[in-house]
This record gives C-alpha cells, sequence and structure tokens, in this order.
C-alpha cells in the first residue's frame, strides 16, 4: 500500500512531467487555453502514458535485454507511440470531431511529446525507478511500470488543467499590453511548477 501511495505521490507530484522535469511543455502551453481543451490533451497523454509503459516495458525486459539489442530502444518506443497516437487520433476524428478539430496540431504532437517518451525510458531504468518510488531494485515489474505511466498521464492532466483554469482566470483580468498572451501565460506556469516543487521538499 504505501508502494502504491508512494508512486502516486511521485509521479503526479513530486516527479511532474511537465512543471517538475519540462517535458511536454509544448502541448502544455499551446492546448491550455481552455478546459475542454486541456482536459482533452490530458486524457489523451494520459492514456499514451499507460499504454506505452504497458507495452514497451515487456518489449524492452524480454525482447531487447534477452537479444542484447538495448541500444534500439529509442528507435523501438517512438515507433510504439506513435502507433498509439495514430489510433487515437483515428479514433477521436471518427467519435468526436470537435475535441480533433480543437487538439489541432497538438494531438500529433504527442508522437513527439517527450513527457511519453520520457516515461517509457524512466519505467526502465530499474534503479532510478526504484529510488523514485521507493522499492528494491529487483521488485520493479511491469505493474509498477504501468502504474508510474498512468498516474505520470493523470499528473499532465492535473498540471495542463491548473494552468487551463488559471489563463482562463487571467485573461479577464485587466493586464498591461506587455504581459498579454505569452508572458502572462510563462509567468502562470512558473506559479504552477513553484507549487508542485513544494512536495518535493517534504
Amino acid at each position: 500500500m504505501a508502494e502504491f501511495i508512494m508512486i502516486i505521490v511521485s509521479a503526479m507530484f513530486i516527479n511532474n512531467f511537465v512543471v517538475v522535469q519540462f517535458l511536454g511543455i509544448c502541448p502544455f502551453l499551446g492546448v491550455s487555453k481552455d478546459f475542454k481543451s486541456a482536459l482533452g490533451m490530458g486524457l489523451a497523454v494520459t492514456f499514451v502514458m499507460t499504454i506505452t509503459c504497458l507495452i514497451t516495458y515487456p518489449i524492452y525486459t524480454l525482447i531487447l535485454v534477452p537479444l542484447e539489442i538495448e541500444f534500439m530502444e529509442i528507435i523501438v518506443f517512438i515507433f510504439v507511440i506513435a502507433s498509439i497516437v495514430q489510433m487515437i487520433e483515428m479514433a477521436l476524428k471518427k467519435f468526436s470531431p470537435t475535441l480533433y478539430n480543437a487538439m489541432g496540431i497538438y494531438l500529433p504532437l504527442i508522437t513527439t511529446n517527450c513527457a511519453v517518451l520520457g516515461v517509457a525510458e524512466l519505467v526502465i531504468d530499474t534503479k532510478q525507478i526504484a529510488g523514485l518510488i521507493g522499492i528494491a531494485e529487483g521488485a520493479m515489474n511491469m505493474g509498477f511500470a504501468v502504474l508510474y505511466g498512468l498516474f505520470a498521464g493523470l499528473g499532465f492532466t492535473l498540471a495542463i488543467v491548473l494552468m487551463s483554469g488559471l489563463r482562463e482566470k487571467v485573461a479577464r483580468l485587466p493586464i498591461a499590453k506587455s504581459l498579454k498572451g505569452f508572458p502572462i501565460a510563462m509567468i502562470s506556469a512558473c506559479f504552477i511548477a513553484m507549487a508542485f516543487y513544494v512536495f518535493a521538499l517534504i
């Protein structure tokens, strides 16, 4: 139970991919202008991260390591991520055209979202991930990998939804012309990052 709680806290707050590790900034800033788009992107990234860990972890441990071709991991992982994103894109285009159009260019960008590749790389680094979630190095398995991917995605969703709410509030305030748009978005992101950083100090 303690390990499960540590996975949640570590993945969502202490090592949040977007506001602590600064991975996946492009969709974070680009799709956080309104709540609906932000939530849709967050859930899509969460789904991709979870499925990516579910597929890449066994591929790495059962195929690449035994064949001693670990150097192929990035190419294989990118191929897996691209395939998952392509399936999501086709599903959204068919079942939710509004969300598909709202995400625009940012949906295909999940393929190159370094947060997704980052979580796939992190969960195979047994020494680092074991240290992050407080388990013995040999205890790392696919279950922990998938859970970490899920909660890392939920952490991304939490960050982008908070950012969208903050940006919608700030848009209604009288702001100096020089700060409107991108500058105030960056300042808002800094405040969210500082809030998440507190968890690393506890």
